[in-house]
């Protein structure tokens, strides 16, 4: 399993949301390329950068930094955030992204991203499903920086998408983001049960390396982690194990 290191962004700012909420917002000092050079040195292949204002608004607003982190080589960028049209797609793609995330839209307009699937090719577009469980514990899907929705669940989402070609989705347990709660193993191992042909990452909870080995054995292809890293509780031989590049 492959660790990505995750960036969000705010208003030109990393920083990490608790549990979604924009009103619980954690601000960090360092800047995004000296936090993509600190990954990279720790062995990372690929960085996770959301566009926390584009999630909200609609518009990808941290742009000029996005293009900036990508122009580097050694660092493989998956972004997120604000795409709402292939132009976003094609623009991020032009400005060196190697993989765009697609969140709201997915929900929304399956039909286009479908299109987009098969016009950009599937190992370029991440769809990102973020979800709340219900009472039922039947995850349930939020768009527009998690502000909306809650009726349609991740599985009637993912449908309309397989016989597209889906490779990527990255599924986010709002619940658990930014909390250091652990991640939502069941959930996970439902959604490789149910599509195993789809390589899942998992997103939301991480604290520490033994949450980066059970999702490993869980069976997923990746695992984007934010605070934890952050916040150096994982040791560099720790994290060994899941960065390519050590």
């Amino acid at each position: 399993m492959l660790l990505i290191p995750a960036i969000d962004l705010r208003n030109g700012r990393c920083v990490r949301l608790f549990k979604g909420d924009f009103a619980a917002e954690t601000r960090y000092e360092s800047e995004p390329l000296e936090l993509l050079a600190r990954y990279r040195e720790l062995g990372a292949s690929w960085l996770h950068v959301v566009d926390l204002d584009g999630a909200r608004d609609g518009t990808l607003a941290n742009r000029g930094i996005i293009a900036s982190l990508a122009a580097q080589q050694d660092v493989k960028l998956q972004v997120g955030g604000g795409v709402r049209s292939a132009a976003v797609i094609e623009d991020l793609l032009c400005q060196g992204v190697t993989r765009v995330v697609v969140g709201s839209l997915a929900v929304e307009q399956p039909a286009a991203v479908s299109g987009w699937l098969e016009r950009f090719g599937a190992q370029r577009v991440c769809l990102a499903f973020d979800v709340l469980s219900d009472a039922q514990g039947v995850p349930r899907v939020r768009t527009r920086g998690w502000t909306q929705g809650g009726t349609l669940s991740l599985w009637e989402a993912l449908e309309p998408f397989r016989a597209h070609g889906l490779q990527h989705v990255l599924c986010t347990d709002i619940d658990r983001d930014g909390a250091l709660s652990g991640p939502s193993l069941a959930l996970y191992r439902e959604a490789l049960q149910r599509c195993p042909e789809i390589a899942w990452q998992a997103s939301g909870g991480v604290r520490d390396a033994a949450d980066l080995a059970a999702l490993a054995r869980a069976g997923m292809a990746a695992a984007v982690s934010g605070k934890a890293l952050l916040e150096g509780r994982m040791t560099f031989e720790e994290l060994r194990p899941f960065l390519p590049n050590t």
